[in-house]
């Protein structure tokens, strides 16, 4: 079980991100346009979260997803995550990209709604890391980019 893996779950994405409690997929099967409902844990300012899964790519390694609805003020919000396998201090090893769009809300700024998508982003790629490098101790003749 690699960092691929677990990124990919676009059915379970509190297998690594520490502020979802719960996640059910709409209609079962996960393909392009699957529905998510997610639950938030408390501390954040929101309860659930409605996404959809624009893109799934096995072979490039990219997932896309949208939020659809919830009750967070993140209108519009997009994000794109690849895994690229890389050599770090000579070691194989995994680089996680995420990137995102956002449309600012009303009474915040630019610069407050960055802050606060990166500071949630910085918390999922921290507990990826976590999650992946514990599964790859466990299970040490896998390499983490699978």
């Amino acid at each position: 079980m690699g960092v691929w893996s677990l990124v990919r779950s676009f059915d379970q994405p509190q297998r690594y991100k520490p502020f979802v409690s719960r996640c059910v997929v709409r209609g079962g099967d996960l393909e392009i346009g699957s529905v998510r409902e997610v639950n938030v844990k408390t501390g954040l300012p929101a309860t659930t979260s409605t996404e959809r899964l624009e893109l799934l790519d096995d072979d490039e390694h990219i997932l896309s997803v949208k939020f659809v609805g919830g009750d967070h003020r993140l209108r519009n919000y997009s994000s794109i995550i690849t895994v690229h396998p890389e050599s770090i201090d000579g070691r194989p090893g995994t680089l996680v990209i995420e990137s995102f769009v956002v449309d600012v809300p009303d009474g915040n700024t630019k610069d407050e709604t960055c802050y606060f998508v990166e500071a949630v982003i910085k918390c999922n790629l921290t507990s990826l890391a976590e999650v992946s490098e514990r599964l790859a101790v466990q299970s040490p003749t896998l390499p983490l980019e699978q």
